[in-house]
């Protein structure tokens, strides 16, 4: 059974820092991509980081230079190191393991992270 355990979240003051991870079983995880989406209210989820299996990376361009994904794949373990934290991070953020070219993707429950200002 596949199992994404996404942690870390937390109420921080604007300017803080948070880091999130994301724990599997179940997939071979050194052959996935893993991201890190959100959620806001009223808004629909979108993809914030992601950093495939040949440990290359892509980011949103509104957390590039504050935001930082990484894996250990020994771990099974997908991290977001998050600085510089503004209110409109202020979301669910959930962890999402995909492999390229199959149907396979699976989510996390979600993290709540709220900045406050």
């Amino acid at each position: 059974q596949v199992q994404l355990a996404d942690s870390g979240g937390g109420l921080v003051h604007q300017g803080g820092s948070l880091t999130l991870r994301c724990a599997t079983a179940g997939i071979i995880f050194s052959i996935y991509d893993m991201g890190w989406y959100r959620e806001a209210p009223g808004r629909q989820r979108e993809l914030v980081a992601v950093i495939r299996s040949d440990d290359t990376t892509n980011y949103q361009d509104s957390v590039k230079g504050r935001f930082t994904i990484s894996r250990v794949n020994a771990r099974n373990t997908v991290y977001l190191q998050m600085d510089d934290l503004k209110p409109e991070d202020t979301a669910v953020y959930y962890c999402n393991a995909h492999l390229q070219g199959d149907p396979s993707n699976y989510w996390g429950r979600g993290t709540q992270v709220t900045v406050s200002a």
